[in-house]
């Protein structure tokens, strides 16, 4: 009977550790009348917004709905019933940018979402914000002084319990600039004897620990994944939760009124040390070096690619940072929308996030760039990425998916990862 018990107890935990709940059994769905949801300026696009329970229409539903120009509606209804379930919405934008029908339908206590996004000639968008005329020189500046100042001092610990059959794994770390504390990451190198290419993965934002990258090139390249906020990355998970719930909580504010301490200023600084860092491995091939990330890691990839000419190639998805002045035409800027969160900025705030603004160093790139995000994306509004893509002059490729929001579809991952795998110059199969 124990034996039987403990069974079934045993069985009810690998259940529970496995099930999950996923979804909704009731969603909003809102359609543009377009399948490539892209419009001629001053072209009506109707909105067909749909609440559905278990694939059937839903009727009698009360909605909210917000339309206008992303992060500017110029239309805002409450408490608009749906009769017979369905809601026809018609709009048009007269300058270029993207259209959003954002939808909130109340049912039995719960809150569902749904929104759709047009767009108008976004090929048009050109970057708002000021490119400063020592733009080049201060980043110059600033990476010789930190890299005459500050030696690496690289620290490497091998993490027998995350190699593979292909792969070493290592916890790394490095000196960055005077003050700067060091960067940690997660390094993977092959096994097999030889010189490899390398990935350089920079992370979105928030405070985590990393795994490293054992999965785009099994043995057939050198990867590093970092942190950016001078903290081990193997710790466990309550201490990350602590930090950012405490003394790094909203640090993509700090000190952004001075551009030397402005807490991005050691950021980018560690990444091209990673750049530093990689090229010191004797086992790098010294030739092919590429940087990816999202989000946060879409800009610092942008950044990167520019600042270092050791970089042969980059992929950014959904960037960020991308076009903060947008914000004084009342069109929309990227995440972390300094100026439309966080108040009217002072002559010195505005002088520093211009030398951090994605789309500077958009304009200043010369090396291939792969770029993926949707336009229904809130935290990186597509009308802030396109100014930025916009501006690239480098050889370019843009994969958008519409529907998608800040996060990706698997076939967008995988046509992320086989980009990647192509520029490395190497095969999976």
């Amino acid at each position: 009977m124990t034996r039987k018990f403990s069974f079934l107890l045993l069985a009810f935990y690998m259940f529970t550790a496995t099930a999950q709940v996923s979804g909704n059994e009731i969603r909003v769905i809102v359609s543009p009348d377009r399948t490539d949801w892209t419009y001629r300026l001053n072209e009506k696009c109707t909105f067909t917004v749909r609440v559905l329970k278990a694939q059937n229409l839903l009727t009698g539903v009360t909605v909210d709905y917000e339309l206008g120009a992303e992060m500017y509606p110029s239309e805002i209804k409450k408490a608009v019933v749906l009769k017979d379930g369905t809601l026809k919405l018609q709009a048009t934008l007269k300058t270029p940018g993207f259209l959003r029908c954002k939808v909130k339908a109340y049912i039995n206590g719960r809150t569902y979402e749904g929104l759709a996004t047009s767009a108008y000639t976004p090929e048009r968008l050109q970057p708002v914000t000021e490119l400063p005329a020592d733009f080049h020189d201060y980043w110059a500046k600033t990476l010789e002084n930190a890299r005459t100042a500050t030696p690496l001092n690289p620290l490497t610990t091998l993490l027998p319990e995350r190699c593979t059959e292909t792969d070493n794994v290592y916890q790394v770390s490095f000196q960055t600039k005077p003050g700067g504390g060091r960067f940690y990451g997660i390094l993977s190198v092959p096994k097999k004897e030889g010189k490899y290419p390398a990935l350089l993965r920079v992370p979105g934002a928030g405070v985590r620990p990393y795994a490293g990258d054992t999965y785009t090139a099994p043995g057939k390249a050198i990867t590093l994944e970092v942190g950016i906020h001078g903290i081990p990355v193997t710790l466990q998970q309550p201490v990350y939760d602590a930090l950012a719930d405490g003394a790094l909580n909203n640090y993509w504010t700090f000190r952004r009124d001075n551009r030397d301490a402005f807490y991005y200023n050691r950021v980018v600084v560690g990444v091209l040390r990673a750049i530093d860092f990689i090229c010191s491995l004797p086992r790098y091939d010294g030739k092919t070096l590429g940087v990816t990330g999202s989000s946060q890691g879409g800009a610092l990839s942008v950044i990167a690619a520019t600042l270092d000419t050791r970089v042969t190639f980059f992929a950014a998805v959904h960037p960020a940072l991308c076009d903060h002045e947008a914000f004084f035409r009342q069109r929309a800027c990227g995440w972390p929308h300094y100026f439309y969160y966080y108040g009217a900025p002072g002559e010195k705030e505005l002088a520093t996030l211009r030398y951090y603004d994605t789309a500077n160093f958009a304009r200043c790139l010369d090396v291939p760039g792969w770029f993926s995000w949707g336009y229904n994306d809130e935290v990186c509004p597509p009308t802030s990425m396109y100014a930025a893509y916009n501006a690239v002059t480098s050889p370019k490729e843009l994969y958008p998916y519409l529907e998608t929001g800040h996060y990706w579809y698997a076939e967008q991952w995988d046509e992320w990862q086989a980009w990647l795998q192509k520029q490395l110059g190497i095969s999976q199969k």
